[in-house]
């Protein structure tokens, strides 16, 4: 199964090059706009994304079609309710998939691709991960409540889009219940910041409501800064790819005893020894 998002990406290029020609014409002395040197590696570790993620996501529907033949019902995909529940279940696991990808240093070695640019702009949303191999477990309780497989992958494809054009600072803030309800491009300008005010916070994919609910939002005030809060300066794919994971693996043979590897493995990012 090609998952619904592989027929987007024609015309997520194409918006990024109608973006990155908007700058040229109608610049903005407060928006960083584009650099070719940090959209041509963002395409690429998309590029390389989508190269890994096809093979994996027949893994997936495997895994998923598995759990779903020994849910204890099967909802219909005729029912409205199944579909509803669906995109309530799934911005949820969206939500618990991101926040842990941020709080567990194993899942922000991956993670940590999408936020290493210093610019803000559509081609930053295709800035993914290599190792989609973590995403696996947090939906896999969809199949289990008994909604269909395909509904799953194409409910993720659906979020995916949405979440596309979250990645711009060409849109300012929206209408007042827009904004309270949803996740916005503003929203996500904040969720990207390595302001301290910032730091863990707006996890939402489509909602911004459970951020509300569980204390995780932050609205756009101060100025964003935009990458890490540590900044890799690196335009290699190989580099922004993998890079975590090779401080992660120093971290944990320099460690002094297992109990501070399982820290810097599952601890948050930035974890130390208590005793340093």
């Amino acid at each position: 199964m090609i998952p619904a998002v592989v027929y987007a990406i024609p015309a997520f290029v194409l918006l990024v090059v109608v973006e990155a020609l908007s700058y040229r014409f109608l610049p903005d002395d407060d928006e960083r706009g584009y650099e070719l040197r940090d959209t041509v590696t963002s395409m690429s570790m998309g590029a390389g994304s989508q190269v890994i993620g096809l093979p994996w996501k027949a893994v997936t529907v495997l895994v998923y079609a598995a759990a779903f033949t020994v849910a204890p019902w099967q909802l219909s995909s005729s029912s409205p309710w199944t579909w509803l529940l669906l995109f309530l279940a799934d911005d949820l696991a969206y939500y618990v998939f991101h926040r842990a990808h941020h709080r567990v240093r194993v899942l922000w070695a991956g993670h940590v691709v999408h936020h290493s640019s210093v610019r803000f702009n559509l081609s930053t949303a295709l800035r993914q991960s290599w190792t989609p191999m973590t995403t696996l477990p947090f939906w896999l309780p969809l199949a289990l409540l008994g909604i269909p497989p395909w509904m799953i992958l194409l409910q993720q494809s659906v979020s995916l889009v949405y979440q596309f054009f979250l990645h711009t600072e060409r849109v300012d803030k929206l209408w007042r219940p827009v904004e309270w309800l949803f996740n916005t491009p503003s929203h996500h300008r904040a969720h990207h910041g390595s302001n301290n005010v910032y730091l863990d916070r707006n996890y939402g994919g489509i909602l911004i409501l459970w951020d509300r609910l569980l204390r995780t939002f932050e609205p756009e005030g101060e100025r964003v800064v935009y990458g890490l809060t540590k900044n890799i300066d690196t335009h290699n794919p190989l580099r922004v790819a993998f890079h975590e994971y090779a401080a992660t693996w120093r971290d944990v043979r320099s460690a002094a005893n297992w109990r501070d590897r399982a820290g810097h493995l599952l601890g948050p990012p930035g974890w130390t020894p208590a005793s340093r």
